[in-house]
């Protein structure tokens, strides 16, 4: 980066930037250069959430995201900085004031990924859920019996007071609130199971059984809280801590804040977690007005005017149509790097000027490419986008993450270190235009494609780096929870409207790589041969040679057209439906239904055979609007029957037909 600008930046100015990243890097000043960069240091995309965050509190510099690269010496960031100062940079300064809502209880909007996952609830679209969420055990040892169950309650409710967003419900249109302290419902409570004189049959059933039904009914904010929390007491003061977090209360980054914080307060029933200005809402209510800015219409018209050209999904062989599949739980693969070889796995990341992340992101192209059999796709990936709003964000608990895609081409020759720098170019461009995020691009990439199929549903996530970017690990003990047991966890995801999902992790020093996929669309071969390929790569890449050595890819760059079918993963256009007779609404429950489109969509509906999607409309005010006529008893129609056939007359015809099937006994409401 150079200063275009003629400005130098004053040497305090430099000097207060090294202070920051000596604070976010737990370095001592005097070993942060200022023509050093951020990478170089030791940080990395996740550690620059906090960095920007401490920019803004310390030198009241707004910085966005985009601004604050990895690849910036200390002395550069401060040219930006100054530059900002004065006028004459070409920074992007974050154009929103986070501050508190006046009523703390008022509705406020679902973020676009909430969005999607409380759309993917609905059983309307394809490789739906009931529930997106995550659920996790770990082991304890050592703990005191008689103190744990009732430590851990008071914790929850003391974090429940501070984190407001576990109190979070979603409502029927699809927005949030939080309930009172004083709600009989608000509080999470603690369930308990003792099996500390049980033997080992009756353990492994019991344990079997609560991971079986905590993986498959997840919590649900809609119908209650969005987290349940159980506690399994067994022989020799052990005991298994059970998780199940929704998806749209709680994101990989919040993970961390929240057990770091509940175990801190079960350690000590005195402990005081220090307060906070703003909570999950108030970040809510703030995003919410992003859509009006000069630079959120930036960010939108650089993906719209790429749409057209962005490539389909990786062609995947399947073994079943994603249409026709109704999957329970996802699948997994899983395996571990030692903290000793990932250690120096992230020393050679340095050396060649890229992110762990974004050598693991080449890691898994270059996997995709060789089982898909070409080199240019469309990947998703979910990123920790807390916007740098308030000192306090990074510390908050809620579903902050946003996705993004990230268009792959890979070179049909090339050494693994220049397919990793290649990987950090497309996603630092990706992320300079991340105000407009992949559920809003994926809408409009739908519409386009004339597709209901998701455009994007291979996943690539990386949360390494989170518990350098949080300042701590979690704990190895915690009070009365005795010894916590990382290494013995078992988990379980469920994403809606994902096929394949790697996540990356890292649990005491050790890279943790996971595939979380629907089982029923791949072969069970093919996915182990692609895992494989995943870590033979990342353990070759322990050896620095291995990142000079030319890496095999496929030679054809797309899919042929032959394979684009329902063998292999792609983006087919939505089925033709029947052709509805256009003209003038014909009777009053058109009509009806006209009037709400016109109000939800904001525009004239020109006729009966007008298509709510190519009108404007999403998958969100799909939900909304069938809501609305089952609230108002117009007709109650599934999201999965109204995608059949989205247009007035073909919906007025739903509502009739269900009313009949309704009369001969069956009742069918959303959701069902």
């Amino acid at each position: 980066m150079t200063d275009s600008s003629g400005l130098n930046p004053p040497t305090e100015l430099i000097d207060a930037v090294r202070a920051v990243w000596a604070n976010v890097l737990d370095l001592d000043v005097i070993s942060v250069p200022a023509d050093a960069s951020f990478l170089s240091l030791g940080g990395d995309s996740v550690l620059t959430v906090r960095m920007a965050a401490l920019v803004r509190q310390r030198l009241g510099a707004a910085l966005a995201l985009a601004d604050v690269r990895v690849e910036h010496s200390a002395a550069q960031l401060a040219t930006l900085i100054h530059e900002r100062g004065t006028a004459t940079g070409a920074l992007r300064p974050l154009p929103l004031e986070l501050a508190r809502r006046d009523d703390p209880e008022a509705p406020f909007p679902l973020l676009p990924l909430q969005q999607g996952y409380f759309v993917g609830q609905q059983d309307g679209w394809e490789l739906s859920y009931r529930s997106a969420h995550h659920y996790v055990d770990i082991g304890l040892e050592d703990i005191e019996v008689d103190e744990i169950a009732e430590a851990l309650q008071d914790a929850l409710e003391r974090l429940a007071e501070h984190q407001a967003v576990l109190r979070a419900r979603i409502l029927p249109d699809g927005r949030q609130r939080i309930l009172p302290l004083d709600d009989p419902e608000a509080v999470p409570v603690l369930r308990v199971t003792d099996l500390s004189a049980a033997g080992a049959d009756e353990i492994a059933e019991t344990l079997a059984t609560i991971r079986h039904e905590m993986s498959i009914d997840g919590p649900d904010p809609t119908q209650g809280c969005g987290l349940d929390m159980r506690l399994t007491l067994l022989p020799g003061a052990k005991a298994r801590l059970h998780s199940s977090t929704s998806l749209m209360i709680i994101d990989g980054w919040s993970s961390g804040v929240f057990y770091r914080d509940l175990f801190a307060l079960v350690s000590d029933q005195n402990a005081m977690l220090a307060p906070m200005d703003v909570d999950f809402g108030d970040y809510a209510v703030t995003l919410d007005g992003l859509s009006g800015t000069d630079q959120w219409q930036a960010d939108r018209d650089w993906w719209w005017d790429r749409l057209d050209d962005l490539p389909l999904p990786p062609a995947l062989p399947l073994a079943a149509d994603p249409a026709a599949v109704r999957p329970i739980l996802m699948g997994a693969r899983q395996a571990v790097l030692d903290a000793d070889r990932w250690a120096t796995l992230r020393g050679h990341c340095a050396q060649h000027g890229v992110t762990p992340s974004a050598a693991m992101f080449a890691v898994f192209s270059t996997a995709l490419a060789r089982a898909c059999g070409h080199r240019r796709f469309l990947l998703n990936t979910l990123q920790l986008n807390r916007l740098p709003l308030h000192p306090d964000v990074p510390r908050l608990v809620g579903a902050f993450s946003s996705t993004m895609l990230v268009p792959v081409e890979l070179p049909e020759s090339a050494a693994f270190s220049d397919l990793a720098i290649h990987a950090q170019r497309d996603i630092g461009e990706a992320m300079a235009h991340n105000l407009v995020t992949g559920v809003e691009v994926s809408r409009e990439l739908g519409r386009r494609r004339n597709t209901r199929r998701p455009v994007a549903p291979v996943v690539f996530q990386s949360t390494l780096g989170v518990d350098a970017a949080l300042g701590s690990e979690v704990p190895r003990t915690a009070g009365p929870l005795g010894s916590i047991d990382l290494a013995s966890h078992y988990q379980q995801l469920r994403t809606p409207q994902v096929a394949l999902e790697v996540r990356l992790f890292e649990l005491r020093d050790e890279l943790v790589v996971v595939f979380s996929l629907v089982e029923e669309l791949f072969e069970a071969s093919d996915v182990d041969r692609m895992f494989g390929d995943v870590m033979a790569m990342i353990e070759s890449l322990v050896d620095a040679e291995a990142w000079s050595v030319p890496v095999a890819l496929p030679g054809p760059l797309d899919a042929p057209e032959q394979v684009r079918s329902r063998t292999r993963l792609s983006v087919p256009t939505a089925p033709t439906a029947t052709a509805d007779e256009p003209g003038p609404p014909r009777d009053d429950l058109e009509r009806t239904i006209v009037r709400h489109w016109t109000a939800l969509l904001g525009c004239g509906v020109p006729d009966r055979a007008a298509d709510f999607f190519g009108l404007g409309g999403d998958s969100l005010l799909a939900v909304r609007m069938l809501g609305a006529l089952a609230r108002e008893e117009v007709g109650r129609v599934t999201p999965r029957r109204f995608l059949e056939r989205p247009s007035v007359a073909g919906l007025a015809s739903a509502v009739r037909e269900t009313a009949e099937t309704a009369a001969h006994g069956d009742n069918v409401g959303i959701g069902s």
